[in-house]
């Protein structure tokens, strides 16, 4: 898994230290800080927490830090159970959620925490993912038909087709997959990543679908797709286990097939 790598024209330096006084059981935690109001460089500030009157959790430490040491720190939560993806950044060297990541966990003594990498940031740990849901967008997901609905009940599926969605639908875009891609840092521009190419094959594998020819000729382009080399980094950091490298090549398999 790639370490971190800053954001574009960044230079980061060596920020404020706050020391937990009276504490007898604490974590350091080293934070980036950038904010594009007041005109300085990225830094790192660093964050001694009171163990003992903290939950497990790396969001518990964020929060700690926000409403007790330094209110100026800003980053994105919401659920606090790994669903909405909100609190995605990049903790001691990978990109996981702070609300799935324990502190005990964290390996090095001094956390780094950082926004996730090779994104514009907005502020401090909170990236700009408008790139990313634009691409998303792209993929048009939601069912596409041509024929009527049914006129009295929904449109079915037997439980077979509905098992091959497995795997696919609980993909939450916290776009943790994305970020630590290689092919995606280069190509980001055109290449879709394995966040939204896993959810685009999550719509061509719907048995109530009707749009596959369509979906697949969208896809069809040297980039678009064709970008992914299987460096496996994607599955390797996913917060909810999941295999983007294993739906993209299998969207590849399609494209072969109805070639022959």
């Amino acid at each position: 898994m790639a370490e971190f790598s800053l954001p574009k024209n960044s230079k980061v330096q060596q920020g404020r230290h706050f020391p937990a006084t009276g504490a007898t059981r604490t974590r350091t935690f080293k934070v980036y800080r950038w904010n594009p109001d007041d005109g300085r460089n990225p830094s790192t500030d660093t964050y001694e927490v009171d163990l003992d009157k903290c939950g497990p959790m790396v969001l518990d430490a964020l929060i700690k830090i926000k409403n007790e040491i330094d209110p100026t720190l800003a980053f994105r939560r919401s659920c606090r159970e790994g669903i909405c993806g909100s609190c995605a950044m990049n903790i001691d060297g990978t990109n996981t959620l702070a609300c799935t990541r324990a502190i005990e966990d964290c390996k090095k003594a001094e956390v780094p925490i950082y926004p996730l990498p090779h994104m514009e940031v907005v502020k401090d740990l909170v990236p700009d993912l408008t790139h990313f849901y634009a691409q998303y967008a792209s993929i048009q997901p939601w069912i596409r038909t041509q024929s009527a609905p049914p006129p009295d009940r929904e449109r079915l599926q037997s439980k077979e087709d509905r098992a091959k969605l497995d795997g696919l639908y609980e993909c939450i875009l916290c776009a943790c997959c994305s970020t630590s891609c290689p092919s995606y840092w280069w190509n980001g521009e055109r290449y879709l990543g394995p966040a939204v190419l896993l959810q685009a094959y999550r719509w061509i594998i719907d048995s109530r679908d009707e749009d596959t020819g369509a979906r697949l000729d969208d896809l069809e382009d040297p980039f678009k797709l064709y970008r992914c080399h299987t460096i496996m980094n994607c599955a390797r950091t996913c917060p909810k286990g999941l295999n983007p490298a294993r739906a993209i090549g299998e969207i590849k398999q399609l494209m072969l097939a109805r070639r022959g």
